[in-house]
């Protein structure tokens, strides 16, 4: 194994460490004897021994034969190999990261501070990590960063067309690299040899920067060896296109380098939410190399936290999920597959609102009521207490890989929460962003509880977690209407209620009896000055319980729904609500409400002035949609179709799940190709829309105006509009058909 250190002086070391991975195989006895005797003859690259393990699901100890790789490169590979031998032997452990399981055996961790003990040739004698992944303020190793990025629109692919200068910045200094003067490629590879830094920051890098600065230095045959490590080559993955949870998603190449760190914010989730900071603590607690960290979910993090529990505990890790769902008769099925409690918002104003949260409500059901896949429904404790409706029982004797994985994680999160609010503001935003990033590990760890591909999955615990948080809901909402509250809206694992006079004392104590009933931790998320509950944009007068605006005690806007928190929304439609929103924050009551809506209009009105007058950058019209199929296999002319085609005519290779970004020049012309114009082929003289970009303002501004116009208040099902008959309104139409 090769690992890159950095002392505190920013002195770097190249050193390489002995390290034996090894898999498990499972079979007949006559099968491990064959595999035995064949492995034993491998004897330069492999040793064998029979020993026994732990079975996840029988809680039983299971024998195995051991196959232990001299080679840490060729793990993968001799486990292929075994696949080969006899396709009915059953491996486990046999597809993990090496790198991870190094930092499993020899308790290290990516950036963690430790002790090393090494001889003249760079070989590791011994080494101690003096550090822990649980530590709330650690030290960071004094990593030097490069940033490159392409001028202009930063959100906006290159690969479309575009080819701006190169940009590169180390230390707040700045260079510009375009094919004017020296070429690009070999500017940058004096400033990387120059500066030789830790961590490249790119944007687009992946993708188009550093690929195009290879090709470049290829055609100039000089070589730009992007790595510290001359002893490896830049590894390259391919792009591709797959389907989850019903939507076409893409993900884009990644460009992997080794002796120094590069991370695409394009193409990494968690340092465009977290920043390093984030980033950091990832891969600190997930043990995942920090590359790997930044590019891949989540969700990944969460099963190698599982995973290394399971090795701990001497338990087997199956390739693929292994545990089907239990059979179940028509009814239980109806009873099990329901997902979180929905009570649909009262519209309209509301002042003085508490939103009441339960704090990290799945997790905290897991870890609190020992929900895991494999306690539920175990074999070992028949007469265990039962899941509400389900009749699900959960062990009795020993505690979840999943509930430890997230105990900690929220014990972490909480211990943070804290050292945030007596920080000064720069470490308190460092310590957010290490919450953010363990919000998120958080967040996908239920849903990976009935993920397909979970390792560690199970439906049953996905249903038996849902059970228990409606339970709980139910449970809150009957102890806050006992209590003289009124229940606005709830949604899942949040409340919004209102009472009459309440202070903030009289919420909180609401908060602590609920809490102290259902025995999870329950926090006011805020008390609100007022908020406003929208209705279905299709239908009016039907509440939707993702539509809404609320304004807090210090005046912070939560927004829901609204069209600034959709990815594909104009940059001037985003910023005319926001400052629309900005001004209506200043509002106590419905009369100031009114009063500050009378000023939003005149914001409406600046916004549509410009628009006419032609005064808005063109990059403020761009609209960004994702592609949901190739360019040539559109049926229908539709806008997002027509650039598609537009930018595949000129060239451009797209893949369904990419976004692209267009202009919309002329919304009603008979010509589909004069409709919209892709951003990437942008010329002056096509103009603009003006007259669709004006109807897609006001349609922006519309919520606003919904609260001055009296939002009508749902009819409960007993309670039709008087001659109106349900199955003839819009929304019931399909049952006409059923009956």
């Amino acid at each position: 194994m090769t690992l890159w250190l950095i002392d505190r002086n920013q002195a770097h070391y190249r050193l390489t460490d002995s390290f034996t991975p090894a898999f498990f195989v499972s079979g007949s006895e006559e099968g491990l004897a064959h595999l035995q005797d064949a492995a034993q003859k491998q004897a330069a690259k492999l040793r064998v021994r029979l020993t026994e393990r732990t079975d996840l699901w029988l809680n039983a100890q299971r024998k195995v034969l051991e196959v232990s790789v001299l080679a840490p490169t060729e793990f993968v590979g001799w486990g292929q190999w075994v696949h080969r031998f006899g396709s009915r032997l059953q491996l486990y452990n046999s597809d993990l990261m090496v790198a991870s399981l190094y930092c499993w055996e020899k308790r290290v961790f990516p950036l963690a501070l430790v002790e090393v003990a090494a001889d003249e040739e760079g070989r590791i004698q011994a080494i101690e990590c003096r550090d822990s992944e649980w530590t709330l303020d650690y030290e960071m190793p004094p990593l030097k960063i490069m940033q490159i990025r392409l001028t202009g629109c930063s959100g906006i692919d290159p690969a479309h067309g575009q080819r701006p200068a190169l940009e590169v910045e180390i230390d707040g200094t700045c260079w510009e690299l375009d094919e004017s003067g020296e070429p690009p490629a070999l500017g940058f590879a004096h400033l990387l040899k120059r500066e030789d830094p830790d961590v490249i920051l790119s944007e687009w890098g992946d993708s188009t920067i550093l690929p195009l600065l290879r090709q470049q230095a290829e055609r100039l045959k000089f070589s730009l060896n992007l790595n510290r490590d001359q002893a490896a080559s830049v590894q390259q993955s391919r792009a591709r296109s797959y389907m989850s949870y019903g939507r076409i998603l893409f993900k884009a190449s990644a460009t992997t380098l080794f002796g120094r760190i590069h991370v695409d914010k394009q193409n990494s989730f968690i340092s465009e939410k977290c920043d390093f900071a984030g980033l950091w603590e990832l891969a600190r607690v997930t043990k995942l190399p920090i590359q790997y960290a930044a590019r891949t979910t989540t969700g990944t993090g969460i099963s190698y936290m599982q995973m290394e529990l399971a090795h701990r505990d001497g338990v087997l890790i199956p390739e693929q999920k292994a545990e089907p769902e239990d059979p179940k008769q028509l009814d239980e099925l109806l009873a099990a597959d329901r997902g979180g409690l929905v009570f649909v918002p009262k519209l309209g104003f509301t002042p003085n609102v508490a939103e009441l949260d339960f704090v990290s409500q799945f997790p905290s059901i897991m870890a609190r009521f020992n929900i895991s896949p494999e306690t539920v429904n175990c074999p070992c404790c028949p007469d265990a207490p039962r899941i509400p409706e389900l009749d699900y029982r959960i062990c009795q004797k020993r505690r979840g890989i999943t509930s430890r994985v997230v105990e900690r994680l929220i014990a972490k999160r909480t211990e943070l929460k804290k050292l945030q609010k007596v920080s000064a503001p720069d470490l308190a935003l460092r310590f957010k962003l290490q919450r953010d990033s363990l919000k998120w590990l958080l967040v996908c760890c239920f849903g990976y509880t009935g993920y397909k591909n979970a390792r560690f999955g199970k439906i049953e615990a996905h249903e038996a977690i849902n059970a228990v948080a409606r339970e709980t809901l139910l449970v809150a909402k009957e102890i806050a209407e006992s209590r003289g509250y009124e229940l606005l809206h709830a949604l899942v694992d949040s409340l919004y209620v209102w009472k009459e006079g309440a202070t903030h004392d009289d919420y909180e104590k609401l908060a602590r009896d609920i809490e102290d009933q259902t025995r999870l931790p329950l926090a006011i998320e805020s008390v609100y000055r007022y908020v406003v509950f929208l209705p279905s944009k299709q239908y009016q007068g039907v509440p939707v319980p993702n539509r809404f605006f609320a304004v807090g005690e210090d005046g912070e806007v939560k927004i829901r729904g609204l069209e600034c928190r959709r990815h594909d929304t104009p940059p001037l439609l985003n910023r005319m609500q926001h400052e629309v929103l900005s001004i209506l924050a200043e509002a106590h009551d419905y009369d100031s409400y009114l009063q500050k809506l009378e000023v939003g209009r005149t914001v409406l009105a600046a916004y549509e002035e410009r628009l006419a007058s032609g005064d808005v950058e063109i990059k403020d019209l761009v609209v960004s949609k994702r592609i949901t199929r190739g360019p040539r296999d559109y049926q229908k002319a539709g806008v997002t179709a027509i650039a598609a085609q537009q930018l595949f005519g000129s060239g451009v290779k797209l893949r369904p799940g990419q976004n692209i970004e267009y202009i919309i020049t002329d919304s009603e012309s008979a010509v589909p190709n004069d409709r919209v114009r892709a951003f990437a082929l942008w010329e002056g003289c096509f103009g603009y829309d003006r007259k669709k970009y004006a109807a897609m303002l006001h349609e922006a501004f519309q919520p606003f105006e919904l609260v001055a116009a009296e939002i009508p208040q749902q009819n409960g099902p007993d309670e039709p509009p008087a001659g109106q008959d349900w199955v003839d309104t819009p929304l019931f139409a399909c049952l006409k058909s059923i009956v």
